[in-house]
């Protein structure tokens, strides 16, 4: 992408590790460390959640490389990127769904949606819990489709990637339309919340937008340039 390596390690990654002697607690270690890098993707967001272009601030400090603007060969390295996503782990890392940069930004932003929704909802003024139950299940729906997507993107999948983040992005409209003008004016509650979620929706589907855009590059690439 522009701001994220969207492809994961490969089709040989796990056997060319050799002998994967990990024990659980080496997995725990492992998958504190993911979410730490969460975490970091949150404290980034939250410090340019004013930057008009947070998006790829964001992902410069987490040291997502994109490329230069104005540069004519920008699509060609878009490409690309898909196909070295291996630039983004150390050679002695192991290589899961959880390094990869669109599955981190979706998981915080996510989380950044999620954590106070649940105080709004449960609040002394809380929203109708119908409302709050179905905005909670819109939420649930985008991230489990994007996840999905960005599985079939380590797996090189690209048009079923596309379908899934399509499904991810019907979700966020549903979230939307939760959060539309009439809902706010029925539930005052409503309104602090709509202020802080209506950019972090917006660039969630920002984000899915482009990786569908670079899936369609790969899938319309001529089959010569593959090889």
């Amino acid at each position: 992408m522009n701001d994220f390596n969207s492809e994961g390690s490969g089709e040989n990654e796990w056997e060319d590790r050799g002998e994967l002697a990990w024990n659980e607690f080496d997995w725990e270690r492992y998958l504190r460390e993911q979410d730490a890098t969460i975490q970091r993707y949150v404290g980034f967001y939250e410090a340019f959640r004013d930057h008009p272009d947070r998006i790829d601030a964001v992902a410069d400090q987490m040291g997502w490389d994109r490329p230069e603007a104005g540069d004519d060969s920008e699509a060609d390295e878009d490409s690309a990127a898909l196909d070295e996503a291996d630039e983004f782990i150390e050679e002695d890392e192991i290589y899961t769904l959880h390094k990869n940069p669109v599955f981190i930004a979706t998981k915080a932003i996510y989380l950044g949606l999620r954590s106070p929704w649940e105080r709004t909802a449960s609040d002394a003024d809380p929203v109708p819990r119908s409302l709050a139950l179905s905005f909670l299940a819109s939420l649930h729906r985008g991230e489990e489709n994007a996840v999905h997507a960005v599985h079939a993107l380590d797996f090189g999948d690209f048009a079923m990637a596309i379908s899934l983040f399509k499904r991810a992005l019907g979700a966020i409209n549903e979230s939307l339309s939760f959060l539309d003008e009439p809902a706010t004016e029925r539930h005052p509650a409503l309104r602090p919340f709509r202020a802080n979620a209506l950019p972090r929706l917006f660039d969630l589907r920002e984000i899915w937008l482009r990786v569908i855009n670079e899936c369609r590059q790969e899938l319309n690439r001529p089959i010569d340039e593959e090889s």
